[in-house]
């Protein structure tokens, strides 16, 4: 099972990002607009704090496709665990699975082979 996962595109951190603060957002939108489309991001920013930050459509697009790609990759991951899972405790709740462990811990140490702990021993 291959379980790279592709690399993640290189977002700058949110310090390094293009600032506008409200006022400008509202009254000088195409600057904003254009600014947008050469970094790909800006930062909303209200009282030098950031509030929001902006992006392209493509980018955001980009975002939600390699986010929900993630979740599946995920969710098989956590499948695969949860039917190898299933099959060791239907191992355990067999009638005779009982009567083993009974007898492993009735054997004091005094058994005749090593007894078995799972498929990787």
């Amino acid at each position: 099972m291959n379980t790279a996962s592709p690399a993640l595109p290189a977002f700058p951190a949110l310090h390094e990002l293009p600032r506008q603060n409200a006022s400008q957002v509202k009254n000088k939108w195409g600057e904003l607009v254009r600014q947008v489309r050469q970094s790909g991001s800006v930062a909303i920013t209200h009282h030098a704090s950031v509030e929001m930050v902006l992006l392209d459509a493509a980018t955001y697009q980009q975002l939600t496709q390699e986010l929900s790609a993630f979740n599946a990759r995920e969710q098989t991951l956590l499948d695969e665990l949860a039917a190898r899972f299933d099959e060791r405790l239907a191992v355990l709740q067999q009638p005779e699975a009982a009567g083993r462990v009974d007898a492993l811990f009735g054997a004091k140490g005094r058994l005749a082979k090593r007894p078995r702990a799972g498929a990787s021993f």
